[in-house]
């Protein structure tokens, strides 16, 4: 069968053989551990590398690019012994190929193993509300636990991240209660204070416009005030000019009679009017006596013109019956 092909060509399919069993090829971010006999030799870089064909051989072939792989879900339980179905997914990187080779059979499942007892530890501590408040903290604690472990296998634990937290439906609808009624307080409480913030705007208004009237009226009676003793002092003023002129024509000659005149026609008036009224009055026994009487109201006329340095001899007073 062999003989009729030529030897150049079984030669060369041998040669050919050889060449790619000697000449690997190691792709960028990779890693492959090779061993020689049965036993490590090296770890081949990215690039062309060189091995002995049929003594070395390529044990492991590692992705040394960050991995992403999920955790699978797991019931935890809390603190307050509520049980809590937990879903993550964990982010790694080899770092060391040879480490990631003999440090452990299968160190995605160890990762994976450890990565879940971690979590229900962690989870063991916590209340239920807090679960959902300290996903960064449960996260941390994770990634701490593990790349402490996984230094070990050749493994770099860079983060790890809960995708859902799912506690049982009968604690669904009593958080979901519990909502409705922290809501339905908060409503009130909103309600409350605008009533309370519209009674106090109200008073407020009320108060200002008190003070407002209240000063109204007190520049108004301040007003009034000051137009009553204006009037007051004006009606003085004149009154006050009115009898210095007066005082100044009973000095001069005739002054006395043309006064003398002037009470004898005012009594004559005043005493023509009571006879139009029906009133009760008591009169003095000599009103009929005029000339008395004008002799009397002349009498104090003229001592308040002799003390004034008025004309010092008074005229007779008029007798009834003359002009």
């Amino acid at each position: 069968m062999f003989g009729s092909i030529p030897f150049w060509f079984i030669a060369a399919v041998v040669v050919a053989i050889g060449i790619s069993r000697t000449l690997r090829v190691v792709p960028q971010q990779s890693a492959y551990v090779v061993e020689r006999l049965g036993r490590f030799h090296e770890v081949l870089q990215p690039g062309l590398n060189i091995v002995v064909p049929f003594i070395d051989r390529i044990a492991y072939r590692h992705d040394l690019k960050e991995i992403p792989m999920d955790v699978p879900p797991q019931v935890c339980i809390t603190r307050d012994n509520t049980q809590l179905q937990v879903d993550g997914i964990l982010y790694f990187q080899v770092t060391d190929a040879k480490l990631a080779s003999y440090g452990s059979s299968n160190y995605r499942m160890a990762i994976t193993q450890l990565a879940q007892t971690t979590l229900r530890s962690v989870i063991g501590r916590m209340e239920l509300d807090k679960t959902f408040e300290e996903r960064d903290q449960i996260n941390a604690s994770v990634v701490s636990a593990l790349d402490e472990a996984a230094a070990t296998w050749g493994v770099k634990v860079l983060r790890y991240e809960i995708k859902d937290l799912t506690p049982p439906a009968e604690i669904l609808r009593a958080m979901q209660a519990q909502i409705t009624a922290e809501r339905e307080k908060r409503a009130v409480i909103a309600t409350s204070e605008g009533g309370r913030q519209q009674q106090i705007n109200l008073a407020e208004g009320a108060r200002d416009a008190a003070i407002a009237r209240s000063q109204g009226e007190q520049q108004s009676q301040i007003n009034y005030a000051q137009g009553e003793a204006a009037a007051i002092l004006a009606v003085a003023e004149a009154t006050a000019k009115a009898l210095r002129v007066v005082g100044s024509a009973i000095t001069e000659p005739g002054g006395i009679e043309a006064v003398n005149l002037r009470v004898a026609e005012q009594y004559v008036t005043q005493f023509g009017n009571l006879a139009k009224t029906n009133n009760t009055l008591i009169l003095p026994s000599n009103v009929a006596d005029i000339a008395s009487i004008i002799g009397t109201a002349m009498s104090a006329v003229r001592s308040t013109s002799t003390g004034r340095g008025a004309a010092s001899t008074p005229a007779p007073a008029p007798r009834p019956g003359t002009a």
